[in-house]
């Protein structure tokens, strides 16, 4: 049996060619994905164009999406690329050569078949580093829930019909649905 390749460092997968594809380093471990597929694009962009609009018009703080390495924490080599992430005003400094801390918010269009890593770690993560919340979008199903964290933990979890008015702590006086959102 072959020994296990070496763990990789924060500065080993930063020194890696620039790639689009999806990537994450968990723990020395790194990830790569294949690229997604056009319907999960679509929600990406849908998502983007309608949360970037709100945040922007409200002086809020700006969006990103993905790829964008996102270093939760550089000691443990965990760098996460959600699809969708928000940095409010307030913690702009944040955003540097890289996203050096934990978003107000991280969205994910998810697939039948997660592109990358699992989403229980993720949820555990964010809630770990200082994520404010965190959306999980369910294209298929059409609906999106909504978590909360404090303390290092989950604190609330919603989840949103395609008809529902979606409801977020960190994006005051957003109320959209995901019909108006995504494109049928």
């Amino acid at each position: 049996m072959a020994p296990a390749p070496p763990l990789m460092t924060t500065d080993d997968y930063f020194r890696e060619p620039e790639t689009l594809r999806p990537a994450e380093l968990a723990y020395g471990v790194m990830h790569v994905a294949d690229a997604p597929s056009p319907r999960h694009q679509s929600a990406v962009a849908d998502l983007f164009r309608a949360l970037d609009r709100h945040v922007n018009e409200r002086d809020l703080g700006r969006m990103w999406l993905a790829p964008l390495d996102v270093v939760l924490d550089a000691e443990q080599s965990l760098i996460v690329q959600p699809d969708l992430l928000f940095v409010s005003s307030a913690r702009e400094v944040i955003v540097q050569d890289r996203v050096r801390g934990a978003p107000d918010l991280v969205i994910e269009v998810l697939s039948p078949n997660p592109r990358v890593g699992r989403t229980v770690e993720h949820i555990a993560w964010f809630a770990a580093y200082g994520v404010r919340e965190c959306w999980w979008v369910e294209t298929i199903r059409r609906d999106v829930t909504v978590m909360t964290f404090d303390d290092h933990r989950v604190s609330g979890r919603r989840t949103y019909a395609a008809t529902d008015p979606i409801r977020s702590r960190v994006l005051p006086d957003w109320s959209m649905t995901l019909n108006e959102v995504l494109r049928p």
